[in-house]
């Protein structure tokens, strides 16, 4: 390449990586380490933020996908599921956002508002979609958002998507759970019915002719934590009236099945989800 043409292309990177901590190009998707400003958390917050292949050039609005980790984790676990940036590309052309879920010092905070400078839920549902739908070409509106995540990040997904109906059409809970748990998973946290979903399902259901809502969630049959909520979860939502799609796999609480089953339940949120647009 001529010297020339490389400075060029160098300088060109450069410029759409600004204001990014890190920028990673690859030949179909670029993927941004972006640091948000949150006054819930009093900090910056990292996010990644997957931008399908032909962003750059397409003009398009596009659906948006929020994934949270699995809790407790450290403060990078957000940069460690290279494979959901896979399986999202090829389930169908959306932004993926992984945003930061723990930290030193709090590793296991479930997603939940703590108290001043503790207020995960606040991060991800409100300052980190205002983050998102500014500095990119999103489709700002409900019909353009899901929510989903798995284990702990089930349980927030879940949590917060009931929270925020008017933000999130579509909640996804892969070996998730429906109460807050201590970081083992076998105990109760004490924080209220709010923060429990089996407590939330009779707004589910009188919320679903206003703002119907797309909710899904699958367990691995070998899952001895989790897999009696998850049966229990779904009978208590099919007594309510309140469609949903639930379904038990061969596995355990691993990312094999994860990552398994990963493209074709991304394919199933971006299924009911607003396609990209003008």
């Amino acid at each position: 390449m001529k010297p020339i043409l490389r400075i060029a292309l160098v300088l060109g990177l450069l410029a759409f990586a600004a204001g990014t901590a890190t920028a990673v190009l690859t030949a179909t998707r670029v993927t941004l380490d972006e640091r948000v400003p949150s006054k819930a958390l009093a900090a910056r917050v990292h996010a990644l933020v997957v931008l399908p292949a032909g962003y750059r050039t397409s003009g398009l609005r596009y659906p948006v996908v929020y994934f949270l980790h699995g809790l407790p984790a450290s403060g990078a676990a957000y940069r460690k599921s290279g494979w959901l940036a896979e399986a999202l590309q090829a389930a169908g052309p959306a932004i993926l956002v992984e945003p930061q879920g723990a930290r030193p010092g709090d590793t296991d905070p479930e997603y939940l508002n703590w108290g001043a400078g503790r207020g995960w839920e606040t991060f991800v549902s409100e300052e980190l979609v205002r983050y998102v739908d500014t500095h990119f070409r999103t489709i700002r509106a409900r019909g353009g958002r899901a929510i989903a995540g798995l284990s702990a990040g089930g349980y927030g997904a879940t949590i917060l998507g009931l929270h925020h109906l008017g933000r999130f059409s579509v909640i996804e809970s892969w070996s998730g759970y429906f109460h807050p748990t201590n970081p083992a998973g076998t105990a109760p946290l004490p924080r209220g019915p709010a923060t429990n979903a089996h407590t939330l399902i009779a707004q589910l259901r009188a919320d679903r002719q206003r703002r119907p809502t797309f909710f899904a969630f699958y367990v691995g049959r070998g899952d001895a934590r989790f897999r009696a909520e998850n049966e229990r979860f779904s009978h208590e939502l099919s007594a309510a009236g309140v469609r949903h799609v639930f379904r038990l796999y061969e596995g355990g609480h691993s990312a094999a099945l994860w990552e398994r089953q990963a493209p074709q339940w991304l394919r199933l949120a971006l299924a009911h989800l607003d396609a990209p647009t003008r």
